[in-house]
């Protein structure tokens, strides 16, 4: 099963994700990864988080190039073993992030449908998402707005791309309010695992 924790930035994801990680009640074979990766493809996509001036579409494709790679060495063979995988951000970032960039440009009718079909062909989806709810000002609070994807403007626009794949695809995604203590999220992630 694969098991995604999705979430604007400052939602507590990776918080929760290195909880789970100590956890004995997980399963001890499973993989805990995230995206970008630590690999030279999430290099490239740190580098361009770090640009200010990247192209959207040019950074859309190094996302996707460690997306695919993240499939192929960490998320296909843990699944092909039956083992339980669980990441912090996954491809609904991608859609959601990468869909509010591309809207500031006028290349694509709907930036966030033209990001999800570049993926559909060969992306394997998560068969349960967490979301991690929180606004768009507590979430850039927390971030401590430190790069251009960290602003509650451009948030804002992430969450409604998160709200428009959560209506798309409901049975898939279980809410969890993030404004609540981190005791209290974290308990209710766990129980989303079990």
């Amino acid at each position: 099963m694969l098991v995604t924790l999705e979430g604007l930035d400052g939602s507590g994801k990776t918080t929760v994700w290195e909880r789970l990680r100590a956890d004995d009640a997980v399963p001890p074979d499973a993989v805990f990864t995230r995206e970008p990766t630590d690999s030279w493809y999430g290099d490239a996509v740190q580098r361009s988080i770090d640009d200010d001036d990247a192209d959207s579409l040019a950074e859309l494709f190094l996302y996707t190039a460690d997306h695919a790679a993240h499939l192929s060495d960490t998320v296909r063979p843990a699944l092909s073993e039956d083992r339980l995988v669980v990441s912090d951000r996954y491809s609904d970032s991608r859609f959601a992030y990468q869909g509010a960039t591309l809207a500031s440009s006028d290349r694509f009718d709907d930036p966030l449908q033209f990001v999800r079909e570049v993926h559909a062909p060969w992306t394997r989806p998560p068969d349960r998402t967490v979301y991690l709810d929180v606004d768009p000002e507590t979430a850039a609070r927390r971030s401590g707005a430190t790069n251009k994807f960290e602003t509650a403007e451009y948030l804002a626009d992430v969450r409604d791309n998160y709200e428009r794949l959560i209506r798309d695809d409901p049975e898939r995604f279980v809410r969890v309010d993030a404004t609540a203590d981190p005791d209290t999220v974290y308990e209710r992630v766990r129980a989303v695992l079990e």
